[in-house]
């Protein structure tokens, strides 16, 4: 698991200064992100070979309001990984009292940027299998 710290800007709000439900997904992203850099993968270099990841499903679960100027922590957890998939589970919680404001799952597939599903090159497989292998043990 790996936790990354952000805080709710003005901008991801409505009217009464409560984070929009959209932007749990942008939360989501940053997390998984993150989790692939502390593993050792580019973006830049996947997609300079050609590969991307779209999101195949998305789900979040709501429980309490973040509001403007909170602190957040977004844990992510890579559940399973295969040279075709991966799948990330997300907490995300407020810093100063640790509630529990929403969790959600991703599930991506590595495709071609004309979408066909393709087996992740080993040099990037074996890093995320090794950071998945590793998450019992430690956070990367």
């Amino acid at each position: 698991m790996i936790t990354v710290r952000e805080k709710v800007r003005f901008v991801e709000t409505d009217m009464m200064g409560v984070a929009h439900h959209s932007n749990h997904f942008r939360w989501f992203e940053m997390g998984r992100v993150e989790y692939l850099r502390q593993a050792g993968i580019s973006l830049i270099d996947l997609m300079n070979e050609g590969i991307v990841f779209p999101i195949t499903h998305v789900e979040c679960q709501y429980r309490a309001s973040a509001k403007f100027d909170d602190y957040i922590l977004i844990e992510t957890t890579m559940t399973e990984v295969s040279p075709v998939k991966m799948v990330f589970t997300y907490r995300i919680i407020r810093e100063i009292d640790g509630v529990l404001l929403a969790a959600g799952k991703t599930i991506n597939v590595f495709a071609t940027s004309q979408g066909k599903i393709v087996r992740l090159p080993g040099v990037y497989f074996n890093k995320l299998k090794m950071a998945f292998e590793n998450k019992e043990n430690q956070c990367i």
